[in-house]
């Protein structure tokens, strides 16, 4: 049944609110999110004290995307309203947090180590080694890294080429770990994924198609408790701790922005203030005069 709600509220955006592809995408992926932590339920009957369960799950992201989660799952739930299944918006008494300035999650080195020390023994565990290596390796955004094409990785100088935000492409090198474990995923383990219905997608999943991003998100999550992580992360988190431990080794802020395609210095700024956290933690641990 939340299946169904997923299809009907898509075709809603497209054709009645005449959403972008990309707005369409960003709505479907917050009501996929709150439909998997409540997939033995029918979201319609959940009431607002429900809904607030999961809203405080997301408290570890930016104000920014818990705003954004609240106000899809408001128009997802005015949408039924008008087709007559509810009689009143359980999104109403919740309010968004304030936006200010916020320090993304990202992962330690620990804590990465753990994440991608993924054992291959199979298509699906030699496809999440290549996709998280390549991910933690690039700082790609989830949208960049389910649509990547054979066409868009240099295997021979290590680079992928991605095209971005504002269709803007940008160059992003690949370290040899990762290279080694997508060069072991595509000869050996994704032909093992493909079914009729051949297509240029690096990563697939089960049914040979393009992977979602909900697909990449459980995966992520599921790794991240499998492996006693206890932050609230997702696809984006890598791509934090990708930018954040560049900077840490001493990177310098405008090649991070290229290899991030910020279009604004300002959005990749934020990662100074993630290492000064870091320099006062440290600062407090091992400097003698407590």
């Amino acid at each position: 049944m939340n299946e169904d709600y997923i299809r009907e509220f898509e075709n809603y955006l497209n054709i009645d609110l005449n959403y972008s592809k990309n707005t369409v995408a960003s709505y479907i992926n917050d009501l996929e999110k709150f439909i998997t932590y409540y997939e033995f339920s029918d979201i319609i009957k959940l009431n607002t004290t429900n809904i607030e369960k999961y809203i405080k799950t997301l408290e570890d992201a930016a104000p920014a995307t818990v705003s954004h989660n609240i106000s899809s799952l408001k128009t997802f739930y005015n949408y039924e309203i008008k087709m007559g299944k509810i009689d009143s918006n359980p999104m109403d008494a919740i309010k968004p947090p304030k936006l200010g300035t916020h320090l993304p999650v990202y992962l330690t080195i620990d804590e990465i180590d753990k994440i991608l020390d993924i054992e291959v023994k199979d298509p699906f565990s030699s496809r999440n080694k290549a996709l998280l290596e390549l991910m933690y390796a690039t700082g790609l955004r989830i949208s960049e890294v389910i649509t990547l094409e054979f066409k868009n990785i240099d295997f021979e100088d290590c680079i992928v080429r991605v095209m971005g935000k504002g269709n803007k492409e940008r160059i992003v090198p690949i370290n040899d770990i990762a290279i080694k474990y997508l060069n072991d995923y595509i000869e050996n383990y994704r032909p093992l994924l493909i079914k009729k219905n051949i297509n240029n997608y690096i990563f697939l999943n089960n049914h040979g198609n393009m992977m979602t991003r909900q697909g990449v998100f459980k995966i992520i999550k599921n790794y991240a408790e499998t492996k006693g992580i206890n932050k609230n992360i997702g696809p984006h988190t890598l791509r934090h701790t990708f930018a954040t431990h560049l900077l840490e080794n001493g990177a310098d802020l405008r090649i991070i922005q290229e290899l991030l395609g910020h279009s604004d210095i300002s959005t990749t700024q934020i990662y100074t203030h993630l290492t000064n956290e870091t320099l006062h933690n440290e600062y407090k641990e091992y400097f003698p005069r407590k």
